[in-house]
């Protein structure tokens, strides 16, 4: 009998192993210290552990509701309120994830047909081109202006056509570390007060925010909130990143196509750990002193790396550093931080991968999410290979 062979036609036919996986492969195989992937090596709090064995052992371990349990949707909606002085509805409003990335995938699809258009700012997170792709949409990038990576709002107006449905946002910014202020709130609100465009705003990081600037959530606006999803991440503020928790807020006509999407990809997410956040977010210092938690690091990392070579950019939010490093190499990015890694034991992530057209501003990004020793090593390494970080040809 002839055999015949069954072919498979690709929906992301330009997306392979993530960079992440790369670089971390990559430092582990030559025992390098690992900066490049997003995630603390310290571990959370030990209370939010033991709330959750607590459940476990209590037999809290089935399904689930697909929203997520009334209790913590609750507790969010009190956060919210005391942090950015909104008031949204916990029993429609409110939806939790099995992790932002998930939140993201289901509001992209739950808003996107086909032709679509959604603007988005690069240097991006990686998932947002993959999930508008998926579902039918165009990407429409606007690069952030250099080092800086502020946006141009002129660009963005230019950008707008009747096929544009969706802007993304992510502040404070992964990569760059960069934060929009109230000033570039208003300028988006000018620019979808009178149009028919969403919002999927990308606050991970919001607590993880530096110099006493304050987080300009899209829920403390009320016509962007209106427009808007809203996505947070459990993992991101209490250190767990693991355990694949957040949230979505959005209005409920919103919120109703967005569970749609998401009882089809997860249906329900992790129930004891529901239980234990419930209970974790009674004691709001465990987020209200994440901003100083995090800003002594950057601050020692960034006085620590002022005996090395790079250029380092200014950082104003979440847990990366961006150094250039163009007065050392010419290098592509990805050679640079693939050779590095090898030949000096610092793994980073090269900037690059976050565009979709691969621009190489000769940007690394390290994660200072680490233990001080941890911080001391990697620059150690640095130092002492000094050398090997310079190659102009």
């Amino acid at each position: 009998m002839q055999s015949t062979t069954t072919t498979i036609t690709s929906k992301l036919p330009k997306v392979g192993v993530t960079i992440f996986s790369i670089m971390s492969a990559l430092a582990n195989k030559h025992q390098a210290v690992n900066l490049s992937q997003g995630f603390p090596d310290f571990e959370c709090h030990p209370e939010l552990i033991r709330l959750t064995h607590q459940y476990m052992q209590q037999g809290f371990n089935q399904y689930a509701p697909s929203s997520g349990i009334l209790p913590l949707r609750e507790k969010i909606a009190d956060k919210i309120q005391k942090t950015y002085g909104c008031t949204v509805n916990p029993v429609d409003e409110i939806t939790v994830t099995s992790g932002a990335t998930e939140a993201l995938f289901a509001a992209i699809s739950a808003i996107v047909s086909q032709d679509d258009e959604v603007i988005i700012f690069e240097p991006a997170y990686d998932s947002y081109v993959p999930a508008i792709e998926l579902n039918g949409g165009k990407v429409v990038p606007i690069a952030l202006e250099a080092d800086t990576y502020q946006i141009d709002w002129q660009k963005v107006r230019e950008a707008i056509n009747p096929k544009t449905k969706l802007i993304i946002i992510n502040t404070p910014h992964n990569p760059s570390g960069a934060v929009l202020k109230a000033a570039d709130m208003q300028e988006l609100t000018a620019i979808v007060e009178q149009q028919d465009i969403f919002l999927i705003s990308d606050e991970v990081y919001e607590h993880i925010i530096f110099d006493d600037i304050a987080h300009e959530s899209v829920l403390k606006h009320p016509v962007l909130k209106e427009k808007a999803f809203a996505i947070s991440s459990f993992g991101k503020t209490f250190h767990n990143t693991g355990w694949k928790m957040g949230y979505a807020v959005a209005p409920s006509a919103l919120t109703v196509e967005f569970r749609k999407v998401h009882q089809y990809l997860t249906f329900s997410t992790f129930t004891p750990a529901q239980f234990a956040l419930a209970d974790f977010l009674e004691q709001a210092q465990h987020y209200l002193e994440l901003p100083q938690f995090y800003q002594e690091r950057r601050d020692r990392f960034r006085e620590m790396m002022q005996a090395t070579d790079f250029r380092l950019l200014p950082c104003e939010g979440t847990y990366f550093q961006l150094a250039s490093y163009a007065h050392l190499s010419q290098e592509n990015d990805v050679t640079y931080a693939q050779r590095i890694t090898r030949e000096v034991g610092v793994a980073t992530i090269p900037t690059s991968v976050f565009y979709t057209d691969q621009v190489d501003r000769k940007v690394v990004r390290f994660c200072f999410a680490k233990k001080y020793e941890t911080m001391e090593q990697a620059v150690d390494q640095l130092i002492k290979n000094a050398r090997l970080l310079k190659n102009p040809a």
